[in-house]
């Protein structure tokens, strides 16, 4: 199940509509159901709260005003590697190049 702070996208009729970030889960009065309030992601910003079924936040297809809705986790690429592929990377510091660092500061003084 998707969980608090994680992306989602959101799909109306089977085609992509908005990124949005999960900002809570509250549980409802109603077993299995649950207020999920949304930061849609697009311009003008905006706060959302669906009440939802724990299959729906799962990435199961519903309707909303008789359209078909649907929320999918996105994963980042990252995410995506293999657990094993993350482990035995080593992270090592880049080396320096041995480049002259230049003063913006000095530039415009001349």
């Amino acid at each position: 199940m998707a969980k608090e702070n994680d992306l989602v996208i959101i799909h109306l009729e089977d085609k992509p509509l908005a990124f949005a970030r999960i900002e809570e889960i509250l549980p409802d009065s109603k077993a299995n159901w649950y207020h999920v309030k949304l930061l849609i992601l697009q311009l003008p910003l905006q706060m959302v709260t669906w009440i939802l079924r724990d299959s729906y936040i799962d990435g199961a297809e519903f309707t909303m005003e008789g359209k078909k809705m649907r929320m999918e986790r996105v994963a980042s690429p990252e995410d995506q590697r293999a657990p094993m592929a993350r482990k035995k990377e080593k992270k090592t510091p880049p080396k320096a190049a041995g480049g002259k660092v230049i003063s913006l500061a000095d530039l415009k003084r001349k």
